[in-house]
């Protein structure tokens, strides 16, 4: 189905929602039950849930956040804190520091990780040349990146 318009309404199926946002059609349903989206209007004639354009701003502002790593209960937080406004700016803040935070302690175990999956391949590499001496050139950073894990 496509998206219908009822009057200057564009009104988009949950399939057409899911592609939009990023959010599986399932997570839709999941966060119009838990009450993280308000209930979602349905076509009177078959009964399928229909988002309007504010539905949508909300859904692509949470499958942006949720791909960043944040849990339903952070979203929560971040549209309780988006009601209040202004008045919650310093809380919005500290809600996205903790996580850029944490998403970048993230990214560093996974450049430590990434590393070591290299030299494990240069060290493979060296030994199926036949070379030695680079082979045991390498243990040495690979034992010190495993210490750093």
């Amino acid at each position: 189905m496509a998206a219908r318009v009822a009057g200057d309404q564009v009104w988009l199926t949950i399939l057409e929602a899911s592609r939009r946002s990023g959010l599986s059609e399932p997570t839709l349903r999941y966060y119009e039950q838990i009450g993280l989206i308000g209930p979602v209007p349905r076509d009177p004639s078959s009964g399928h849930r229909r988002y309007d354009a504010a539905a949508m701003d909300v859904l692509d502002s949470l499958g942006c956040l949720r791909s960043a790593g944040l849990r339903v209960e952070d979203l929560r937080r971040y549209l309780d804190l988006l009601a209040r406004g202004d008045a919650a700016a310093a809380e919005q803040r500290e809600l996205f520091d903790h996580h850029a935070d944490r998403l970048e302690a993230e990214i560093e175990r996974l450049t430590l990780r990434l590393e070591y999956l290299r030299l494990k391949a240069r060290l493979w590499d060296a030994r199926d040349r036949g070379d030695t001496a680079a082979a045991q050139g390498l243990i040495p950073r690979l034992v010190g990146l495993i210490e750093r894990f």
